[in-house]
């Protein structure tokens, strides 16, 4: 142990080394170019000592919450838990590593919110602070506000890493750091402008793969896996990286037209293509610096504004939908006019296909799996990709009525086909086992996962429909609404919450998966009836309203077809109304050949027993009992 852990040190020394050379050569980068970057886009130049805090900020902050996120990984492939899922002494090395690097997110992120906002407003922070105008600039800069939403994930993330040392609470700390880490590139860059919903759906994916690269080389420098888990790791690694490049070089494609290298943003994206293939191909310690290149150039054009923005006539229609729609929807346009969700279109095809090789690989095995299944996922999965990338999103976008049938579906419709395919139990089948003496793998995690206590909360009948009923009352008759219709990634999390809340509400009422403890049949079924009321309040309310739910948004947009907001808002609370009686109808008819199915199974299981004369062995034990209490007392 002594051992592995002085050869950890030199690797650690020289990341170390590495990012303090990075942080000079940063320094020098802003000082020399000076105002150039503000000049280029008519704003005031704050002075050197902001300038230089903004770059070096945004690069430390970058960099702390990858390694946090790439630790967090690290520690789920490779650790070894115990029967109460306690660290083994490798993977909590890695643990270390984040726990000590989220303090320094945090106080970084702090430390950002007055440095980004006196850039905004082209002051110095000295004198923002003192002119008392923090308020009003973070009001005006988003920027600001999104390392607020940094500052307070990353406090999440600290106090989370000292109160814990389980394996399932690090994989529950994924999801804020993913929040964490893609929070400020969706404000920046990629969430301006023409296309912006392509780009935006691009960065998530690409900040999200570079975080996971560099923190996962940074742990597997400072904390080597052992030999039959650096395989895993080297998977791992791969797959950041191409993903890194892949949505990489889409990002310059949409952003940095039509100088490319004749700027520094181009300059710089090159140089961040240069250090990822090197961090691919190095080991050890060169790999873990290559990442810290990748992230300290990804983080110079982050705080610059990109060629295509400062060339481009802007429209209302590029800065708050990022395409055109002159014309009204029809069933053909909403057929035809496509724009592909590159984060969950393409996520939406990557469970089919998975699904179907987990299927192939059964058959191949000579195991039996329902083709109503394999239907009923691959249906889903089609609905998804239809809901998030046809002409139903591109004028969901602009118009809440064909936003509220978006909603409809994947709130109501796509997950009861989703859970249908009972995907966990298709896992569990399929996944091999580790065997023992073997490091846990894939299926393991996924066993852990869904008896966690996480997942026996959220998956409870009480709790799913709460998450059901309430997060549609809480987004739409709530300043949320107004928030989220003015953002693509505000659309994209929509998406998401709304897909997964419906998803737990159905798998505890037609789940096949293993899961919660459910109610009984008649339960279940009055459970579905008690949602029906909500949704028709909710209908009828939204028609009524004198208010227009995210007025500011859709008059900004003005499009020219759409005479009346208040007659298309009365239009989509028609459709959540009616809408939900269809799915309804599928969940009951599931849920009553489910009732039968079981009702089936227990009276052949009674049969047999009656058959075997179980029942009369069974009441002679009774009564032998019955017979020794008596002649006890």
């Amino acid at each position: 142990m002594e051992a592995t852990r002085a050869g950890t040190r030199p690797a650690g020394r020289w990341i170390l080394g590495g990012y303090l050379a990075t942080v000079a050569a940063l320094v020098a980068y802003a000082v020399v170019s000076g105002e150039r970057r503000f000049s280029a886009t008519g704003d005031s130049y704050p002075g050197a000592p902001t300038s230089v805090a903004e770059l070096i900020g945004y690069f430390t902050a970058t960099l702390a919450g990858a390694i946090c996120l790439g630790s967090l990984v690290f520690v789920m492939i490779t650790a070894e838990p115990d029967e109460r899922g306690v660290l083994d002494a490798s993977s909590f090395r890695a643990h270390l590593l984040a726990e000590r690097l989220a303090p320094v997110w945090l106080v970084t992120a702090l430390v950002m919110i007055p440095v980004q906002a006196a850039t905004a407003s082209g002051v110095s922070v000295a004198r923002l602070i003192g002119g008392g105008g923090l308020g009003t600039a973070l009001g005006a800069s988003e920027m600001a506000r999104g390392w607020i939403v940094v500052a307070v994930i990353a406090a999440v993330v600290t106090v989370s890493l000292r109160a814990t040392v389980r394996w399932v609470w690090h994989a529950v700390l994924l999801i804020p750091t993913f929040i964490g880490v893609i929070v400020l590139p969706v404000s920046g860059n990629a969430g301006q402008g023409p296309d912006h919903d392509y780009a935006t759906s691009a960065v998530i994916v690409f900040a999200l793969a570079l975080a996971v690269l560099t923190g996962v080389k940074i742990s597997a420098a400072v904390s080597p896996p052992k030999a039959e888990l650096r395989r895993r790791v080297r998977v791992v690694e791969l797959t950041a990286g191409v993903a890194a490049l892949v949505y990489g070089a889409l990002l310059l494609i949409l952003l940095a037209t039509p100088t490319w290298f004749g700027s520094d943003y181009g300059r710089f994206g090159a140089l961040a293509a240069v250090a990822l293939l090197g961090t691919l191909f190095a080991k050890r310690a060169a790999g873990a610096l290559g990442a810290v290149l990748a992230v300290a150039a990804v983080s110079v054009m982050a705080i610059q504004t990109a060629p295509r923005l400062l060339t481009h006539q802007f429209t209302a229609w590029d800065v708050f939908l990022g395409y055109q729609l002159p014309d009204p929807p029809s069933a053909l346009r909403l057929l035809t006019v496509w724009r592909f969700d590159v984060l969950l279109g393409v996520a939406a095809i990557a469970l089919a296909v998975g699904y179907v090789i987990g299927y192939l690989r059964l058959r191949r095995r000579g195991d039996g799996w329902p083709p109503g299944r394999l239907a009923a996922w691959l249906l889903g999965c089609a609905a998804l990709l239809f809901a998030t990338s046809s002409g139903t999103r591109a004028y969901g976008s602009a118009m809440f009525s064909v936003h509220m049938a978006e909603h409809m579906a994947l709130n109501m419709f796509i997950p009861v086909f989703l859970v249908l395919g009972a995907p966990i139990t298709l896992a569990l089948r399929a996944l091999p086992v580790a065997g023992a003496g073997r490091p846990p793998g894939p299926r393991e995690w996924l066993l852990w996962l869904v008896h966690s206590p996480v997942s026996r909360f959220l998956s409870h009948p009480a709790t799913a429909f709460v998450l059901f009923v309430g997060s549609l009352y809480a987004v739409y008759f709530t300043p949320v609404f107004d928030t989220l219709v003015r953002y693509h990634w505000g659309h994209e999390f929509m998406t998401v919450h709304f897909l997964i809340t419906g998803y737990l509400f159905f798998w505890g009422i037609i789940g096949i998966d293993p899961g919660p403890k459910r109610l009984p049949f008649i339960g279940r079924l009055g459970l579905l009836f008690a949602v029906m009321p909500f949704h028709a309040f909710f209908g009828i309310a939204t028609m009524t309203m004198t208010s227009v739910l995210g007025g500011t948004f859709y008059r900004s947009l003005r499009l020219p077809w759409l005479t009346s907001l208040g007659d298309d808002q009365h239009l989509g609370g028609a459709i959540a109304w009616g809408s939900s009686e269809l799915p309804v109808i599928v969940v009951v008819i599931a849920l009553v050949v489910q009732w039968a199915r079981q009702d089936r199974r227990t009276a052949a299981r009674t049969d047999r027993h009656a058959d075997a004369h179980y029942d009369d062995d069974l009441d002679a034990y009774n009564a032998m009992l019955q017979e020794l209490a008596k002649n006890r007392r």
